[in-house]
């Protein structure tokens, strides 16, 4: 069983929250363990570890989050 992670969302706000249109993705969040988790679209480009994965987010998502974090 995985280890549950408090979760802070950073994005879906609103204003150029993202693509989808309903607020539910792409996202970032920002976790209890200071780390981040990225919500996005699967990204075939290229073939990560085992393991791991990649998604794709756009620029507006990731300046969003940085703007909730004061950066």
């Amino acid at each position: 069983m995985a280890e549950k992670i408090g979760l802070t969302r950073l994005t879906g706000s609103g204003e150029g929250s993202g693509e989808c249109g309903q607020g539910d993705c792409p996202n970032v969040y920002r976790t209890d363990r200071g780390t981040f988790v990225v919500q996005g679209e699967h990204f075939a480009g290229f073939q990560p570890p085992e393991g791991e994965g990649l998604v794709e987010i756009p620029e507006a998502v990731l300046k969003e989050a940085f703007r909730a974090l004061g950066w």
